[in-house]
């Protein structure tokens, strides 16, 4: 089952770099199962993410089709991304549009890592656009069992880290 994912617009005072204090509005993206659950979960969120009020101004449903996080990036863009396939009765290319949300620098760092994110795929397509979106930050859903495991796999990676330095140290 894919994902739903819900842009949430987010009111609160937001203090800058200069220390002065203004009211703003941020864009964030969070997968959920319904309006409701968008609602609790950006909640939660928030409260981690400010301590000031906050209102919750806008939910909607994305047209998102997927999102990829890439390291070392802090904007997100949005691609638009044209699927090609031949109409086999009036042999005529159709074209299919999905958006995918990928994190980059710059566009022409979205347009590479939207390039490496198609890669895999069997048909041909093409990139007819590229902006950068409003949204701030994703929150994807975890479930308990999801975090449970990253906290293993966490634990387990830094645990044969130890081990290997030892090693190392002992073969000094």
């Amino acid at each position: 089952m894919s994902a739903t994912w819900y842009e949430c617009k987010v009111k609160y005072r937001k203090t800058h770099e200069s220390g002065e204090q203004k009211l703003t509005t941020e864009t964030y993206l969070l997968d959920a199962i319904s309006f409701t659950e968008a609602e609790a979960r950006i909640n939660e969120e928030m409260i981690a993410y400010t301590s000031e009020e906050f209102l919750i101004t806008n939910i909607k449903v994305s047209n998102l089709s997927e999102v990829h996080p890439f390291e070392n990036s802090d904007r997100w863009f949005k691609s638009k991304v044209s699927l090609i396939a031949l109409d086999e009765k009036s042999g005529k290319e159709k074209k299919t549009n999905v958006y995918i949300l990928v994190q980059a620098n710059d566009v022409k760092e979205a347009f590479e890592n939207t390039t490496q994110t198609m890669d895999n795929t069997m048909g041909d397509y093409s990139i007819p656009a590229i902006t950068e979106s409003p949204i701030v930050d994703v929150f994807p859903y975890f479930s308990k069992e999801d975090e449970k495991a990253e906290q293993s796999n966490i634990s387990e990676t830094s645990e044969t880290l130890d081990t290997e330095e030892v090693e190392e140290t002992e073969l000094v």
